[in-house]
C-alpha cells in the first residue's frame, strides 16, 4: 500500500488537434499545434481575378507589347511603380527623371527609353522582333542565312557570266553606280521614316540582318566596294576581287559557324575555320580564272584591257642586283607561276576577310583589301 501510494500513476495528456478551428486559432490562451497547409487554403478566400484586358485597344505599342500580369501581387505593385515613376517626371527634358527634391539625374525613364518603333512590328522584346520573318523561320534565315548567303554567292556567278559575254570594265561600273545612288537614298529615306521602313523590312527581311534595322543595309556596301575595284584595278585584280568577295567571304561564314568552335580565335567573330575556309577558296578561285577561265577568253582581253597578270612572275630589280642573278634566273612561269599567284590571291582574301578596318562592314573592305593588296603583288613582282 505504501508503494502505490508513493509511485501514482500520472493523468493521461491532452491531446492537441493540429488542425484547430477558428476561435481556438484567434484565442490567445494555451499552446496550439502549427496549421497545415490544406486547412490554410481552405480559410484563404481566393481574390477575384482582374478584369480582362483588349489587347488591341490603344495605339500605343508599349501597351500592346506585353499582357498584363494574372498575379494580383504583381499587378499591384506594377499599378505602384507606375505612379512613383510619372510622379517623379515633373521636370527637366522629355523623358528625364526628377528627384523627391526636384533636381534631374540626367537618366531616361524607362518609358523613355523603350519607345522604339520596332516594337509596333512584333510584341516579342526579343531581338528575333526586329525582323518577323526572322522568328518564323529561325534556323533557315535567322541562324543560317541562307537567302543571304545565296544572293552573296550568286554576285560571282554574274561577273563570271559578263566577264565570258565580252562586258569590260568601262560598261559595268557606270552600272554599279546608278544602282548605288538610288539604293542609298532608300535606305536615308527608311531611316527617318518608320512606316517606310517596316514596309522596307516587310518585303527584304529574309536577305537582311537585325545589325541593318537601324544601320546601313549590307547591299550598299557591297556595291561600292565592287564600284571602287572595276573603277579603279586593272581588268583581271577587279574581277578577282569581287570574286573573293562573292566565294571567300560566305566560305568563312559558313565553315566558320560550323567549326569556328573547334579552333582559335583570329579576332571576335572570326575563327581560324573560316579564315582558312577563305584561303583554300581563294587558291581555288584563282587558280580556275587565271588557269582555265581567262585563257578561254583571252581575245577580250587585248589593249587597254589587258590583264595585269600575264603569267609570268619576277623579283624586283633591286633584289636581282642584290643577289646577282639575271632576269630568267629571277623568273618563274607557267603552272609555277600560276600557283604562286593562286596562293597569294588566297592568303590576300584570307586576311582581308579576317581584318576589322575602322568596324566598316566587310562587304566594303573585302574587295577594297583584295584590290589593293593583289595589284601592290602584281606591281612589284609581275
Amino acid at each position: 500500500m505504501a508503494s502505490s501510494r508513493q509511485y501514482q500513476v500520472p493523468r493521461t495528456p491532452r491531446v492537441i488537434s493540429p488542425s484547430p478551428t477558428p476561435s481556438e486559432v484567434g484565442s490567445k490562451e494555451g499552446y496550439f499545434g502549427p496549421v497545415t497547409r490544406s486547412t490554410t487554403r481552405k480559410n484563404v478566400v481566393p481574390p477575384s481575378p482582374p478584369p480582362p484586358i483588349d489587347e488591341d485597344s490603344g495605339s500605343d505599342p508599349e501597351k500592346r507589347a506585353r499582357t498584363r500580369s494574372r498575379s494580383p501581387i504583381l499587378d499591384g505593385s506594377r499599378r505602384r511603380m507606375s505612379r512613383l515613376t510619372n510622379s517623379r517626371i515633373a521636370s527637366g527634358k522629355k523623358g528625364d527623371i526628377a528627384l523627391p527634391n526636384g533636381t534631374v539625374n540626367g537618366h531616361l525613364s524607362p518609358a523613355a527609353a523603350n519607345k522604339n518603333y520596332w516594337r509596333e512590328m512584333s510584341r516579342s522584346p526579343s531581338p528575333l522582333g526586329l525582323i518577323p520573318i526572322h522568328q518564323k523561320w529561325r534556323s533557315f534565315i535567322h541562324r543560317h542565312e541562307i537567302p543571304r548567303k545565296i544572293l552573296h554567292v550568286s554576285i560571282g556567278f554574274l561577273s563570271v557570266f559578263l566577264y565570258c559575254r565580252g562586258y569590260q570594265r568601262g560598261q559595268i561600273h557606270p552600272v554599279l553606280l546608278t544602282l548605288l545612288i538610288p539604293i542609298a537614298a532608300t535606305d536615308v529615306i527608311r531611316h527617318r521614316y518608320p512606316s517606310v521602313n517596316r514596309f522596307y523590312i516587310g518585303c527584304l527581311g529574309a536577305f537582311m540582318r537585325e545589325s541593318e534595322v537601324d544601320g546601313w543595309n549590307g547591299v550598299i556596301s557591297y556595291l561600292l566596294g565592287a564600284w571602287i575595284v572595276l573603277r579603279f584595278c586593272p581588268k583581271d585584280v577587279g574581277v578577282m576581287s569581287v570574286l573573293l568577295l562573292s566565294w571567300c567571304d560566305t566560305a568563312a561564314s559558313t565553315f566558320g559557324r560550323l567549326w569556328g568552335h573547334r579552333t582559335w580565335s583570329v579576332r571576335r567573330g572570326k575563327s581560324l575555320a573560316g579564315s582558312i575556309a577563305a584561303c583554300v577558296t581563294g587558291i581555288i578561285t584563282a587558280a580556275l580564272f587565271w588557269g582555265w577561265l581567262a585563257p578561254h577568253m583571252s581575245f577580250h582581253d587585248q589593249g587597254e584591257h589587258a590583264f595585269a597578270f600575264q603569267g609570268v612572275l619576277a623579283l624586283p630589280a633591286q633584289a636581282r642586283e642584290a643577289l646577282g642573278l639575271s632576269v630568267p634566273q629571277a623568273s618563274i612561269s607557267g603552272y609555277l607561276a600560276l600557283g604562286v599567284m593562286s596562293l597569294s590571291a588566297g592568303v590576300i582574301a584570307s586576311a582581308s576577310e579576317a581584318l576589322d578596318l575602322f568596324g566598316w562592314d566587310d562587304n566594303l573592305t573585302i574587295p577594297v583589301l583584295c584590290g589593293a593588296g593583289l595589284w601592290a603583288f602584281l606591281k612589284v613582282f609581275g
